[in-house]
């Protein structure tokens, strides 16, 4: 009598759902606190000038420092990921980004040890964007391998849903320290926000510590799958895949213009800048409920379909938006933010983590999904600059704005109509024609091919 192959535990899926929630709400509270100490006391602290504007632009570039690092980041950590195993790699990026926040706050300022405390600064921020060009796909990568087919997508969804928990505990902490006496908020006050991020590291090192490695991995150790250079096998055997993965990346433009553009173009037309913080943060906080509920339904009906259902839905809204802020109407304002962010941007943000990954094969899903996303991000984080430059005068001033963010959601769903439906595929097919198994022929092929080569 056969024996049928036993599920994974239930608890494992939910351990790695867990895992990768707390592990991307530190990367995100880490990216909007750090965001606003650059703009409220960074420029003071670390670039005095003689000119304001110049300590502003100088405060942001530690900002953008990050951005630039995360490729960076992607390429090593994706190497070490599909080399070692996800768990290792996954401890390591929590501690890396902890690390670093917290020191963040124990700086000295230039005023006490000069140009070393900027130097320092962007040092650590260098090791923020290095670790974070990894946690969004290593997480996604754990919790892919480590879920039953038909609930990939619920729970892999759990890795944004810690975005909008990321965002919304910054904004928690962050608002009453912005509203400190000028003197205690430059002192210490500023220093809190950062110290507090040990807290997440703690809980989420602890959850990932007892974590299984993955399944698919350790068939991968245990077959001799494992990739001695699993870059160079993603740009011979899947430069395809990283191409659409990063086209349909560039659906993160629309999170820019939301949470970026759209407060500098509000505030400039005369909405009251707390009414526009509170509607932003309220639209990220309900993305909480829709996030996983489009990781569900993507099990149900298919990650393409849904993901396009949200892209068209951000395509529309985005002029109806853009325009209530246009004239200036809170309500309709908050209306099409909540339509935009909560409901048809959820549809997409909910999707992609596991739609992305299972692109790959195992030995090199790591490395494949960090790196194409990473490249369809740093392209998205353009878009407010593109945003401003497009930004015209008078009352229909918005609209080549909301045409850029049409285009580019445009290109994502192009990019996403492209890419293999894999709702139900099962966990030894993800990758499409290259599965693991006739990637590792190849391979075969190759060292018979040099080792003829050599012996001639």
């Amino acid at each position: 009598m056969t024996t049928a192959p036993s599920s994974p535990p239930t608890m494992t899926p939910r351990r790695a759902a867990t895992a990768a929630l707390l592990g991307s709400a530190l990367e995100y509270y880490d990216f909007f606190v750090y965001g606003a100490a650059a703009a409220l006391v960074f420029n003071v602290l670390f670039f005095p000038s003689g000119n304001p504007a110049v300590a502003l632009i100088a405060s942001f570039a530690t900002f953008a420092v990050g951005y630039v690092a995360r490729p960076v980041g992607a390429v090593v950590m994706g190497h070490f990921g599909d080399r070692l195993g996800r768990k290792r790699v996954m401890l390591a990026t929590v501690v890396m980004m902890g690390v670093a926040s917290f020191a963040i706050g124990c700086l000295p300022t230039y005023e006490q040890v000069g140009l070393f405390a900027p130097v320092l600064l962007v040092a650590l921020r260098v090791v923020q964007g290095f670790s974070a060009g990894a946690e969004s796909a290593g997480a996604s990568t754990l919790t892919v391998e480590h879920s039953p087919v038909g609930r990939r997508g619920f729970f892999t969804s759990f890795v944004m849903v810690g975005y909008a928990v990321g965002c919304s505990l910054a904004t928690v902490v962050f608002l009453p320290v912005a509203m400190l006496p000028h003197d205690a908020l430059y002192t210490w006050g500023w220093r809190i926000p950062f110290w507090l991020s040990a807290v997440v590291v703690v809980i989420t090192y602890y959850v990932r510590s007892h974590l299984d490695e993955t399944p698919a991995f350790t068939e991968a150790k245990e077959g001799s799958q494992v990739r001695k250079r699993p870059l160079n096998d993603v740009i011979k055997h899947h430069w395809r895949d990283v191409i659409r993965v990063a086209g349909a990346s560039l659906m993160a433009s629309m999170q820019t213009l939301f949470a970026v553009f759209s407060l500098s173009y509000a505030t400039s037309v005369g909405v009251d800048r707390g009414a526009m913080l509170a509607i932003i943060s309220g639209a990220i906080a309900l993305s909480i409920f829709g996030i996983p509920a489009a990781g569900y339904l993507s099990d149900v009906i298919g990650r393409k379909r849904t993901m396009l259902i949200g892209a068209a839905g951000c395509a529309l809204t985005v002029f109806a938006y853009l325009w209530s802020i246009s004239i200036t109407n809170v309500l309709l304002i908050a209306i099409f933010a909540f339509v935009n962010m909560s409901l048809f941007f959820s549809c997409y943000n909910g999707v992609w983590t596991s739609f992305f990954a299972e692109q790959f094969p195992a030995p090199v899903r790591f490395t494949g999904m960090a790196v194409s996303n990473q490249i369809g991000n740093l392209l998205a984080g353009f878009a407010p600059l593109i945003a401003a430059l497009l930004l015209g005068s008078g009352p229909s001033g918005w609209l080549p704005v909301a045409m850029f963010g049409a285009i580019a959601t445009g290109i994502a769903a192009l990019a996403v109509i492209g890419m293999r439906e894999t709702s139900n595929t099962p966990a030894e097919l993800l990758g499409g024609p290259r599965s693991a198994e006739t990637l590792d022929r190849s391979h075969s092929e190759d060292r018979e091919r040099s080792a003829a080569a050599t012996t001639i």
